[in-house]
């Protein structure tokens, strides 16, 4: 990954290009199907188990209102036996005894055809039974009175008993009275630690209008919208088993199963808590996701890990060798890479091989380089001697010639080879011989043609303010000659018999150049304006796409300006120490 940064910085491209992610991304690609298989497979295994907790719990919904039922119609038979008899002077203590030995009955009483009790068990410490004396005003009893055999209902008064009354005739059919039995609804209740019940599950009982009676945990049967109670209560009382989903007044999802526990009147609710996320169906199947999720992390990892110490270290190395090659040092070998993987040590060897190649084809430039160097050395060297063999025969000619304009037209050319002669000898004595520094140049042409006519007249002094610029020779040769021309004229028409100072001025203005020549003789004259010398200076400042200025200058004199593009490929540098 640290290689992969690095690339990113130095080629602009992101980590996540790098070979260890894309090699990882691959393996994860390869695995995904297992993956994706395996959560399929624990999806529908969810699924069958969350269908089997369902059926788990209508199946003991329905156990459980068997066994309901099974007490119930115990008590039924019961009640039926006791009706046939009267009232009379053992009926309460036989009533009495019963309910003592009957763990399901709190109480039975015995009812008239008026709706009052003629007989009646007795609780304990000798207290009259939970029962009105007078029950011609409730529902159950005018269900019998109107020809209903058996009829079940909640207590009044007493929301956690139930009656379950009998009807009792003559023999003609005529209603005689009924015998009631007073059952906790608890002892009717589902038993929630059946091993067959799923985790969590709870009970309840409703009547037939959906309301709870009894219940193991209230807030789990508050189930949002009675209605919907009732609708599931109409189900069961249509004989079908109702299964429903809803949630409790908390926003629990719980799965509820509904079924019959006696007629149309008594039902048994079971809930249990649906299969969220975090539910045991979601954790447990290790054998079908957990196991092949941790093999695709395992085999990523594994991946990312494996092409860290295999191949991305490897790249790494390579890479810093390669940078070292582009910074110009071809000495380095990758021999450390001896010790990688076969297709990474060809690439080092390979790497290697590239190194000494430059290396030697390196050595064969700098070779050729130092013998032309020394070639054009020696043909500068050559050149400037014989410009000043020339110059010399010249200067015999001079003075061998009696006519002055001749002997002056020789000087002037003598003049002009010496600067072309200085110009060769600056280049072969520089370290660069294919640039002069201006500075010096100017100064020593200057000096030398002061030189050359101090023993033919009065004195002339010199100074040279010039800025340090290197500058090819084919740029410098019209600047020297320019220059030739400007000190001749000086020295012809203005330092003539009298002598007198010459100054030099050479400056870099940016994108332009200025080179001045200024003496304190008697000023411009016709001379100064026109001639030879003028146009030769002329064609000279054409050749540097400059300018030519006669100007006088403020204290008396002239000045010679020459105004010049600066050489692009020659840009003003810092001077030497």
């Amino acid at each position: 990954m640290r290689f992969g940064r690095a690339w990113g910085r130095k080629f602009g491209r992101p980590s996540v290009q790098g070979i260890r992610f894309r090699m990882g991304m691959a393996m994860a690609v390869a695995l995904l199907p297992i993956l994706i298989l395996s959560a399929a497979q624990t999806q529908a295994e969810f699924r069958r188990q969350a269908e089997d907790r369902r059926v788990d719990l209508q199946l003991a919904a329905e156990r459980s209102a068997a066994d309901a039922k099974a007490r119930i119609d115990s008590t039924v038979v019961l009640l039926q036996a006791l009706a046939p008899e009267g009232p009379g002077f053992y009926c309460e203590p036989r009533l009495t005894a019963l309910v003592a030995r009957l763990d399901a009955i709190s109480a039975l009483q015995r009812i008239s055809a008026t709706g009052e009790t003629t007989c009646a068990s007795r609780a304990e410490g000798n207290a009259a039974a939970a029962t009105p004396p007078q029950v011609r005003d409730q529902e159950w009893y005018q269900r019998l009175r109107n020809g209903e055999n058996v009829v079940m209902a909640r207590a009044a008064g007493e929301p956690g008993v139930l009656i379950i009354a009998v009807r009792s005739e003559r023999p003609l059919g005529a209603f005689q009275g009924a015998m009631a039995a007073a059952i906790p609804l608890s002892a009717l209740q589902p038993d929630i630690r059946d091993p067959a019940l799923p985790s969590g599950s709870q009970s309840a009982l409703a009547d037939a209008d959906g309301r709870i009676l009894v219940s193991t945990e209230a807030s789990d049967f508050s189930i949002e919208g009675q209605n919907t109670v009732a609708a599931w209560v109409g189900s069961a009382q249509q004989g079908r088993a109702a299964l429903f989903e809803g949630r409790d007044s908390d926003g629990r999802r719980h799965v509820y199963a509904a079924t019959p526990l006696a007629g149309r009147d008594l039902f048994v609710l079971l809930s249990a808590p649906t299969s969220g996320l975090l539910s045991w169906a979601r954790l447990n199947p290790i054998g079908t996701f957990l196991l092949p999720l941790a093999a695709w992390l395992t085999a990523f990892l594994a991946v990312m890990l494996l092409s860290e110490r295999i191949i991305i270290r490897w790249l790494g190395y390579l890479e810093r060798v390669a940078a070292i090659y582009a910074r110009g040092r071809f000495s380095v070998r990758p021999i450390q890479a001896e010790h990688a993987p076969a297709e990474i040590r060809t690439l080092a060897r390979t790497l290697g091989s590239l190194g000494e190649s430059i290396t030697t084809r390196d050595q064969a430039l700098l070779d050729s380089l130092d013998e032309k160097d020394a070639l054009m050395r020696e043909i500068h060297h050559r050149v400037k001697n014989n410009l000043q063999i020339i110059s010399s025969l010249l200067s015999m000619q001079q003075r061998a010639v009696s006519d002055p304009a001749a002997r002056s037209a020789l000087g002037d050319t003598r003049q002009r080879i010496t600067a072309l002669a200085l110009i060769y000898r600056t280049l072969y004595q520089s370290d660069d011989i294919r640039v002069a520094d201006s500075r010096t140049f100017l100064t020593e042409l200057v000096g030398q043609l002061i030189a050359g006519e101090a023993m033919r007249g009065p004195l002339v002094t010199s100074s040279v303010e010039a800025d340090y610029l290197i500058i090819d020779p084919d740029r410098l040769a019209p600047v020297a000659l320019w220059l030739v021309e400007a000190v001749s004229n000086a020295q012809k028409h203005a330092f003539a018999g009298r002598g007198g100072d010459l100054q030099v001025r050479f400056r870099v203005l940016g994108e332009t150049s200025v080179l001045e020549v200024q003496d304190d003789g008697p000023g411009l004259t016709d001379n100064d304006t026109a001639g030879v010398g003028r146009t030769l200076m002329s064609a000279f400042a054409k050749q540097l796409r400059g300018q030519v200025e006669m100007l006088g200058a403020p204290g008396g004199g002239s000045i010679a300006r020459l105004t010049f593009v600066t050489p692009e490929a020659s840009k003003p540098g810092r001077p030497p120490a």
